[in-house]
């Protein structure tokens, strides 16, 4: 294997740096979805490399080549990969194993929890108002999503700012977009690189719900007026949530409204007018992955070859 298996552990930096740039200029639904899908290719390559590089070190075990049928005089001759360098990614790659099992576990009981409650809520349709006093808006994932408002929220709103609120929260629920955050946050766990990737992804999810209520009320300036507003009744009277609530935060993001990111951001994104697609920074990081992506492929390859070439020598 040459230099080029080492792309994939570098990329991961270059998507972290450019990542809230991204979520910025991009319109937040495509932002979403380049973001999301990119972590997932940039967490599987990674882990692709460091499981080869860790091979390596397999290779040159003594059984291993028995078993194997290979030429250990071959392997060491032609693996320019270091024992200590193999070993090192053998160990991040045991690590970050054990930290993506870990969230793959409260992410689905998260998601078990979400599902369970979505179901047990009264009444049969999608919005539930609750007779909290605290100020609170969530959709719960489910089948169907349902979206959970307070008493609070609702007198902290007028009525024109109440419809921008479920225009918000309906664009989470059909729009599915607690997958892509879930997506995020496991790629983040299988390579803590991506982290500023998953939070930005966070932020878009929210971004792009504030798009879709613009456009349902057809007025971006109380969109941007409710979404101020309804963060302040937040902050006035925070909401407590107990039991499989806690476990919702973890899926939904928490309030809609409150946890997305920094909402002075989104406030100002919707005084402006809305995002434009830009075909070049698209192609540009759909190109970045896509290296990514040949260059674990090309290092399987060599690897391969390698253990043909040891084959036909022994």
């Amino acid at each position: 294997m040459h230099l080029l298996v080492y792309l994939p552990l570098v990329l991961p930096l270059v998507a972290a740096v450019a990542a809230r740039p991204l979520g910025v200029r991009l319109p937040p639904a495509v932002a979403t979805w380049l973001l999301a899908g990119s972590a997932v290719a940039l967490a599987a390559a990674s882990s692709t490399v460091l499981g080869l590089l860790a091979l390596t070190a397999l290779l040159r075990v003594p059984m291993a080549a028995a078993v194997g049928h290979w030429s250990l005089r071959v392997v060491r001759a032609n693996d320019p990969t270091s024992l200590p360098i193999a070993l090192v990614a053998g160990a991040l790659l045991a690590v970050t194993g054990v930290f993506a099992c870990r969230a793959l576990w409260h992410r689905v009981g998260a998601l078990a929890a979400a599902y369970q409650e979505a179901r047990c809520l009264p009444g049969g349709g999608q919005v539930v108002v609750t007779a909290d006093d605290a100020a609170d808006a969530y959709t719960l994932p489910g089948w169907p999503c349902r979206i959970v408002i307070t008493a609070g929220m609702m007198r902290a709103l007028s009525h024109p700012e109440r419809e921008v609120l479920l225009a918000h929260e309906r664009a989470h629920a059909t729009g599915l977009h607690y997958l892509f955050t879930t997506a995020a946050r496991l790629a983040a766990a299988v390579n803590p690189l991506l982290r500023p990737v998953a939070t930005t992804v966070g932020y878009t999810v929210e971004r792009w719900a504030d798009e879709r209520a613009a456009a349902a009320t057809g007025d971006r300036s109380l969109a941007a007026r409710a979404i101020a507003r309804a963060a302040l009744a937040v902050a006035a009277a925070p909401p407590t949530r107990t039991g499989p609530a806690i476990a919702l935060g973890a899926v939904t993001s928490g309030p809609a409204m409150r946890r997305a990111g920094p909402v002075p951001r989104r406030v100002a994104a919707l005084l402006l007018p809305a995002p434009k697609h830009q075909l070049v920074l698209l192609v540009a990081a759909v190109v970045l992955v896509a290296v990514s992506g040949v260059a674990a492929l090309e290092a399987a390859r060599d690897l391969h070859n390698l253990l043909e070439i040891a084959r036909a020598a022994a």
